[in-house]
């Protein structure tokens, strides 16, 4: 489909029915970084409530038509980013489907019950359950339906709900480093590295941990006065009827399965995105058939924009790279597995992620990430899960998080949130790093 349509362009272009205006190559690279310059900035600012698509899609298209990239490179990458797209739309549609079947009400029921209004349990619960929903549905489901609920559940327990909506926006980022469905990034990195998915678990599970523990240590220090202020007392007759709200076990077992479908399919041959899709129409299936859930709801839970202003992107990085920054960065990757150069990688991709987002930045790096090896990937992608914890920028969740909260009433301020990302971004990135560095010699992979 995709040639036929490559030949049809050609053959338009043969009769003068579509004009190409080529540039130089100084102006194809201007063209292409002002490109991703403004698609990122729409995805960032989103005016006027536009989708992140309305500004990487016609950016995309601006620089074939320019020749700034070759409309076959250009379909070659929509090629290759196809797979990776298609699974993403999978778990969302999956994520959504699970808030359907009552899964996250359950949660923050749970929260409210077992805390019983003591603020520093219910952190701990907020990150359980957190890095648990952000590793196995992804951060957008921790973003955009957990962050809901764990502000509802703070608001009847009577506590401050800073420090828990200020961790959920943490770990949408930094829990999403243990599989490779946690997180686009991740995979990217996956499908570009040949690891399977038991063995990136692996190796991201002690960077995972080391983060998790320094996360909650610096929020549970950054938060003292919130922290030490208890629920006030609650109605008459104790605790709402919260804890009677029935955990839903077939969207778990549905989830379970489908998880040991992912570890089971990358030895099998098997594509993630079939296992994804699999696992979202057996959850699909008994919603709509009691009306819980509708076609064109989980059209949108899919997200189309979403993951063609991801295909889009993905052109336009090409441009750029394919026009000079390519090299530039190969030139910046250490070729090496030694702990410094893991620590320039890390550091690099994070101060990357941060200046044009991290789905571009892994897209640049990547190339040359792929050809240091392992150590250099997974290292890179340390720094572009971990850097956007530092500014709103980093990362599209991290945006929405921001519009999440504020849309629920919870307490948000670009200060504080730089403020918190200057304590836990160098630490976390530092000892993720370490941690990786050693399980990769335990491993015999450095």
């Amino acid at each position: 489909m995709i040639d036929a349509d490559l030949g049809g362009w050609r053959r338009l272009e043969r009769r003068g029915r579509v004009r190409r205006v080529t540039v130089g190559p100084v102006l194809s690279q201007v063209l292409a970084v002002a490109a991703l310059v403004a698609a990122v900035v729409v995805a960032v600012a989103r005016p006027f409530g536009v989708p992140e698509a309305a500004g990487a899609v016609p950016a995309a298209a601006l620089v074939v038509a320019t020749g700034a990239l070759p409309a076959a490179q250009a379909l070659d990458e929509v090629r290759r980013l196809a797979p990776t797209v298609a699974f993403l739309g999978a778990v969302l549609v999956l994520a959504d489907l699970a808030d359907r079947a009552g899964l996250f009400a359950a949660a923050g029921a749970r929260l409210v019950a077992v805390s019983r209004g003591a603020p520093v349990p219910f952190l701990r619960l907020v990150f359980g359950v957190g890095a648990a929903v952000t590793a196995v549905l992804s951060l957008d489901a921790t973003v955009v339906l957990l962050t809901p609920v764990v502000l509802l559940a703070a608001a009847r327990s009577r506590l401050r709900p800073a420090p828990h909506v200020y961790a959920c926006g943490h770990l949408a980022n930094s829990a999403s480093l243990l599989l490779p469905v946690s997180n686009l990034t991740n995979l990217v990195v996956y499908r570009t590295g040949g690891l399977s998915f038991g063995r990136f678990t692996a190796l991201m599970a002690a960077p995972w941990a080391v983060t998790l523990a320094l996360e909650y240590a610096v929020i549970r220090r950054s938060f003292t006065a919130d922290l030490d202020t208890p629920g006030r007392a609650l109605p008459a007759g104790g605790l709402p009827d919260d804890g009677d709200v029935p955990l839903p076990r077939y969207p778990l077992v549905v989830i379970g399965l489908t998880l040991a479908g992912f570890a089971a399919a990358s030895y099998a041959g098997v594509d993630p995105a079939v296992v994804a899709a699999l696992g979202a129409a057996a959850l699909a299936v008994p919603l709509l058939r009691d009306r819980r859930a509708t076609p064109a709801s989980v059209v949108r839970a899919a997200s189309p924009s979403f993951l063609a202003f991801v295909l889009g992107l993905g052109v336009v990085v090409r441009a750029v790279a394919d026009g000079g920054l390519g090299a530039a960065v190969s030139r910046a990757v250490p070729d090496s597995s030694t702990l410094p150069a893991l620590l320039a990688v890390a550091g690099l991709a994070a101060v990357l992620a941060n200046l044009v987002n991290n789905v571009p930045a892994v897209l640049v790096l990547l190339p040359a990430l792929a050809a240091a090896g392992t150590p250099a990937l997974l290292a890179g992608l340390l720094g572009v899960n971990l850097g956007p914890n530092l500014t709103y920028t980093g990362s599209l969740a991290t945006l929405l998080w921001r519009r999440v909260v504020r849309a629920g009433g919870g307490p948000v301020s670009h200060a504080d949130f730089v403020r918190l990302g200057l304590r836990t971004v160098p630490l976390t990135l530092v000892a993720a790093t370490v941690a990786l560095w050693a399980g990769l010699r335990v491993a015999g992979a450095a």
